[in-house]
């Protein structure tokens, strides 16, 4: 593994843990109790919020919040300006705020300038595509676009399109699809 790096302009908090050979780029907060895997890029103005999760191998991309709530597995990638929320009735002043939780899974990709709204699931290896509102839980492999965000199609762990038989053109690799009842 790689050494660590932390930009001279980021701020990363005393209690928050960077795994060994992260990256951590220019203008990026880092809040209390943070924890970023190893082998991770956290580029340009990302912000990661207090207590907030994310695993190995994971590519967080310019101007990304990550907000309190949101655990992100390893291998994720997250376009820029990607929107997370993590109140599902958000008020300026609410005495009763919550946090919702969202879980993005192992090697899910979130294309640029999405829109994650809280409380949901994106499955293993799903695809959202850029621009995407996504209001419901995600399957693994699936394919999604839209606003909201509707299952166009599923995808291989390499993130090829999968045949109507779960076949990869690109890899030949077959992918047991759960196109139903998973994640919903």
């Amino acid at each position: 593994m790689s050494e660590t790096f932390i930009h001279s302009s980021a701020h990363v908090s005393d209690t928050a843990k960077i795994g060994e050979g992260s990256k951590i780029w220019i203008n990026v907060q880092i809040r209390e109790h943070a924890t970023i895997g190893t082998d991770c890029i956290i580029s340009k103005d990302v912000y990661i919020d207090h207590a907030v999760k994310i695993g190995n191998r994971c590519k967080i991309q310019n101007s990304v919040s990550v907000y309190n709530g949101v655990t992100i597995e390893d291998e994720v990638f997250v376009g820029p300006n990607v929107a997370f929320t993590n109140d599902k009735v958000p008020r300026a002043f609410n005495a009763e705020w919550k946090i919702t939780p969202t879980l993005v899974q192992r090697g899910a990709s979130i294309g640029a300038n999405a829109t994650v709204v809280c409380g949901i699931v994106i499955g293993h290896y799903a695809m959202v595509a850029a621009g995407s509102v996504v209001t419901k839980s995600v399957p693994s492999h699936a394919m999604v676009m839209g606003n909201p965000a509707k299952i166009v199609g599923y995808v291989c762990q390499c993130g090829n399109r999968l045949d109507g038989h779960g076949v990869c053109k690109a890899c030949g690799k077959t992918t047991e699809l759960r196109t139903s009842g998973e994640n919903e």
